[in-house]
């Protein structure tokens, strides 16, 4: 809402101390204005370390065996190019970056290796193991979903935190304790705020297309 001055009878500025002279110069009074930033085009961080070379198969990775069979029952025989060349990485606890289109197996690429590592661990109530990030419910949903056999298979418990939603179920299913937690940043900060989710006990985080976020 703006505020208006009250109006009042117009008079000529008196000549003379303290009074203006004349014009102001060109350019006087003016707020320059910051230039414009350009959107430029992302740029891949230099690594620091040489990455581990790529698989050529799931089996030749240090995985549970309970993801191993897990993989062969849904009918995927072998990693696609992303998965080959980061999981031996995420595996082995590196930080890292990767970039993948649609359907490119991006998901697994992470899940697994988060899976891996979190197995044999237990939550603690409210205190997720690991966190997935990501800018949208329906990506939260479909994030679930690809990971929840394999979680089950090594006895892993993911909770779904989003808007739109129930927040009282959310916090429900927090409480009751879950390895890994799947959210939006929007939902999860309402509910550390409300003191229903910890996050000072996860030890691996993944920014799914953080581009967006």
């Amino acid at each position: 809402m703006t505020s208006s001055s009250s109006a009042r009878p117009s008079r000529r500025p008196t000549r003379g101390r303290g009074a203006a002279q004349g014009r102001p110069k060109s350019g006087a009074g003016r707020q320059k204005s910051a230039p414009v930033a350009r959107p430029q085009e992302f740029t891949m961080p230099e690594p620091i370390a040489p990455a581990l070379p790529p698989v050529e198969s799931f089996g030749d990775m240090d995985m549970p065996e309970a993801l191993l069979k897990t993989l062969a029952a849904q009918g995927v025989t072998e990693p696609f190019p992303i998965q080959a060349a980061t999981l031996p990485n995420s595996l082995a606890g590196r930080d890292l970056l990767g970039r993948g289109r649609t359907g490119s197996g991006k998901t697994l690429a992470f899940g697994l290796a988060l899976l891996a590592r979190t197995a044999g661990r237990r939550a603690q109530p409210k205190a997720p193991l690991a966190l997935v990030l990501v800018p949208t419910r329906e990506l939260a949903q479909q994030v679930t979903d690809a990971l929840a056999p394999y979680a089950t298979a090594v006895n892993l418990r993911i909770a779904t935190v989003v808007g739109g939603m129930s927040i009282n179920r959310q916090s429900g299913a927090l409480r009751r304790g879950a390895e890994v937690l799947v959210a939006t940043p929007g939902r999860l900060k309402d509910l550390i705020d409300r003191g229903d989710a910890d996050l000072s006990q996860v030890s691996i985080t993944v920014l799914d297309e953080a581009d967006q976020m």
